[in-house]
């Protein structure tokens, strides 16, 4: 099997592995332990394929409202599935986010909340604090997506902002129970930071989400600046007594994205290397150590023996510096084939398990020992295009994007690195 296709086999069973129909029904409650309702909420990329795996599997009384993402909608008949924009908000996900909050309102104690959470949350549920408005979470987004922060990083200060994150959502919903389900796309799976934690209670305080708006040097809205700096935006914390009682859940998670990709370049004869579920940092340093660790593989025989599979997840972060497209996996891949240079026997495939890298419809691409001669071919100048954060123009100029339509998943960053032996065909 050609490289590019069997890397695309990996990608289709790590997004397959992660599927709400899949690793949802597991988690749901027992019928006898609903004295009440069951009325569902949630919010993110995988939202409404997981109200539909409760549809599939509950049969007992059910009703409830979700927001995704446009164009990851699937079909419910007793929870109303919203649709918004991601990831920068759109009035849309303002008004699902109130509708949410208002669907939770006069519960009792017998009462169960299931909440549906995945990656894209946090945009979608955009409610924020009193004396900020909407063009101002939308400008807070901007500025956070170019920042190079982390995704920890961001969602502690876009907690600090809203009326419905950092375990606020879970205070609405007192007394009932709250069951939250998580499919996780952040490096290390907390679920504070899996959109930014609506029904769990949150630790961090504005005094930590303002130090990281001065350590990345944002410029953010003066109300927003006036809430971090006040106080007034402090969040749920442990202790609060208007949690409800809490039962969380994760139900997907990246590693078990990358060990089923694992299975498959097992089958085909290249031994397989998790190397971590959690790379963060600029995807252009990830890239250069990742292509650097596929030279000496390729090169010496070392730290791994050929023929093998190299993977790896988590979210890099790109800071803006050109005006190409973006697109943190498409980033680390061109910096990564820069650092590789054509070597005969290392390919590699790079992209967002949700389909979409950045803002684009695209879910990354895919380099071969080909890539740089068939671009300077074309004229097109890799470095440039590295320094202009245009991965995506690069890749799509030479066919070599991987487009996946909407996944209705989300577990983040998958990047698979295939080393064939020597004397293999490239």
């Amino acid at each position: 099997m050609a490289a590019t296709e069997l890397m695309r086999q990996m990608l289709a069973a790590a997004i397959d592995s992660a599927q709400p129909a899949r690793c949802v029904p597991p988690h749901l409650p027992q019928p006898e332990d609903v004295k009440g309702r069951l009325v569902v909420i949630g919010a993110g990329k995988a939202s409404a394929a997981m109200a539909r795996a409760v549809e599939d599997h509950w049969h007992g009384p059910l009703s409830g409202l979700v927001v995704t993402r446009y164009g990851y909608e699937v079909a419910c008949e007793r929870i109303e599935i919203v649709q918004a924009a991601h990831p920068v908000p759109d009035a849309a996900g303002l008004r699902a986010a109130q509708r949410v909050l208002d669907t939770v309102q006069g519960l009792s104690a017998d009462d169960v909340v299931l909440c549906l959470i995945s990656g894209g949350g946090s945009a979608l549920l955009p409610l924020p604090l009193p004396g900020i408005t909407l063009e101002d979470k939308q400008a807070v987004n901007r500025a956070l997506l170019a920042s190079g922060a982390t995704i920890s990083e961001m969602n502690t200060v876009r907690r600090h902002l809203s009326a419905i994150k950092g375990g606020r959502l879970a205070a609405a919903c007192h007394p009932a129970r709250v069951i939250t389900l998580l499919l996780s796309d952040v490096p290390g799976d907390q679920p504070l930071d899996i959109a930014s934690g609506p029904t769990v209670p949150d630790p961090t305080t504005c005094a930590d989400a303002l130090a990281i708006v001065e350590r990345h040097g944002m410029s953010l809205p003066a109300s927003v600046m006036q809430v971090l700096r006040s106080g007034a935006g402090e969040s749920v914390k442990p202790d609060d007594p208007r949690l409800p009682p809490l039962d969380t859940r994760l139900v997907a998670t990246p590693q078990q994205a990358l060990q089923a990709a694992a299975d498959v370049a097992q089958a085909h004869g290249y031994t397989p290397h998790i190397l971590s579920d959690a790379i963060e940092g600029e995807a252009r340093d990830v890239g250069q150590v990742l292509g650097a660790l596929a030279l000496q593989t390729a090169t010496r025989g070392m730290p791994f023996q050929t023929p093998c599979a190299l993977l790896s997840g988590g979210e890099t972060t790109v800071t803006l510096r050109g005006k190409g497209r973006g697109g943190r996996n498409v980033e680390c891949l061109l910096s990564f084939a820069l650092a590789t240079q054509g070597q005969p026997r290392i390919h590699a495939l790079m992209g967002d398990t949700d389909g979409v890298d950045g803002v684009e419809e695209i879910a990354g691409a895919h380099v071969g020992p080909d890539t740089l001669a068939r671009a300077f071919a074309a004229g097109l100048h890799p470095r440039q295009h590295l320094d202009a954060n245009d991965g995506h123009g690069f890749f799509q100029a030479l066919g070599d994007s991987v487009i996946t339509g909407p996944t209705r998943t989300n577990v983040n960053d998958f990047r698979v690195i295939l080393i064939d032996a020597p004397g293999d065909p490239a």
